[in-house]
């Protein structure tokens, strides 16, 4: 079951694995663990938080958003546990302001970008030149650089290529990566530069064609996770999450939705 409420910088998701409880540990926080994480490990980290409350008991609210607004709200007191960036800059940014425990920091993957369209708009291209290219695009969404680590990614590939110039006043911005996907799913853009682990996503309903883009243009999107919760029981508990995340069950998951893992080959160049 997943419960989701709006909020005005992220979307949280209640994960339940149903009624069943696993024997690896007593449910001793009476409130759920609270996550938050970057807009692009909701469809791994929805699969992880089950697997995770079906072997622990806890439950598990993630607060799924763009890195830089969530960093903030942590920094400004929001009641998180852990934070799970798309940005390690982000991560120690959290730490510089006084908040987290250093010893939990951890790389737990590599983001890579693709383009991206919904089917019916899909215009067969192979790489960024080709978009650059194309005078049928009217618009072209990108996460919002400011605060998005996957929309800087698309905007340093697009510079990279020397097509920065002529994309961007096509160019919308999503508030994260996945509205981002959202914007060219519903046509209000004709295609977008998103993460290759939402673009796996949509491949299960088959609603999307994606390429991927040259990690080499770009900086790495090296992402990091946190623990920051000030109780030490639950401090204790997201070190467990962060375990569940850097296991082998979850890198399983990480891996399958596209997240280049330390120390592992490339994923797949087509979807």
């Amino acid at each position: 079951m997943h419960v989701r409420l709006a909020l005005p910088l992220a979307v949280i998701v209640l994960v339940a694995a149903g009624c069943g409880r696993g024997s690896a540990g007593a449910n001793d926080l009476e409130e759920p663990l609270l996550v938050a994480a970057a807009a692009d490990l909701r469809p791994a980290f929805e699969e992880i938080g089950a697997a995770f409350e079906a072997e622990t008991g806890h439950r598990v609210l993630f607060s799924f958003g763009s890195s830089g607004q969530l960093a903030q709200q942590v920094i400004e007191g929001a009641p998180m546990d852990l934070f799970a960036s798309a940005d390690v800059a982000l991560v120690e940014r959290v730490l510089a302001a006084g908040v987290g425990d250093p010893e939990s920091q951890a790389t737990y993957a590599y983001g890579r970008i693709v383009i991206w369209s919904g089917s019916t708009r899909w215009g067969g291209w192979s790489d960024l030149g080709d978009l650059a290219a194309d005078g049928a695009i009217r618009n072209v969404a990108i996460a919002n650089p400011e605060h998005a680590p996957y929309g800087r990614a698309a905007r340093e590939a697009l510079e990279s290529v020397g097509a920065w110039d002529g994309i961007q006043p096509k160019l919308v911005y999503g508030e994260n990566v996945a509205d981002t996907q959202r914007l060219a799913a519903t046509g209000n853009a004709d295609v977008a530069i998103i993460a290759l682990s939402l673009a796996r996503a949509s491949d299960e309903s088959g609603d999307g064609e994606w390429t991927l883009v040259d990690d080499g243009l770009h900086a790495p999107l090296q992402q990091e996770l946190l623990v920051v919760a000030s109780d030490p029981e639950r401090a204790k508990v997201a070190a467990r999450f962060a375990d569940q995340v850097n296991g082998d069950g979850g890198r399983e998951v990480m891996r399958r939705f596209g997240f280049l893992l330390p120390g592992e080959a490339s994923p797949p160049e087509a979807g």
